[in-house]
């Protein structure tokens, strides 16, 4: 399997730059919450939604119900939005809106967070069913 990082293919053409299909970008964050500081955080919390919305971001999991398979991992928080694109992502992180906002979940949790390319579902249809043959 061959890996294609983002900055060398951030889009997959189908046809003509009319139909470049842009695949979604998700960001996943876990945390670690300090309980003096949780106020704060859930501060943080309210504030961020907008923001994420208005970039274009979708909650697909914002929860505490964790379940942890290892004795390693074990965040106290779990999010990942999904964005349609990487550059929507990242101007949603480098707005004005979120810097004014960062330094609360900065200053209460601990936290870590990875981006990840979507699949393109055309494509993946198509490897599929290679593979199958």
């Amino acid at each position: 399997m061959k890996i294609v990082r983002y900055h060398e293919h951030p889009y997959r053409k189908t046809g003509g730059k009319d139909n470049a299909v842009k695949m979604n970008c998700y960001f996943i964050i876990t945390t670690y919450i300090e309980p003096e500081n949780r106020g704060m955080y859930e501060e943080y919390i309210r504030q961020v939604k907008p923001i994420v919305e208005q970039f274009g971001g979708r909650y697909l999991v914002r929860t505490e119900d964790l379940v942890c398979l290892s004795e390693e991992w074990k965040p106290d928080r779990m999010i990942v939005i999904e964005f349609p694109s990487r550059e929507q992502l990242e101007a949603c992180f480098s707005s004005e809106q979120y810097q004014n906002i960062k330094q609360k979940r900065e200053n209460s949790v601990r936290s870590m967070a990875v981006i990840a390319q979507g699949v393109d579902e055309n494509e993946a249809v198509r490897r599929n069913t290679s593979d199958q043959n």
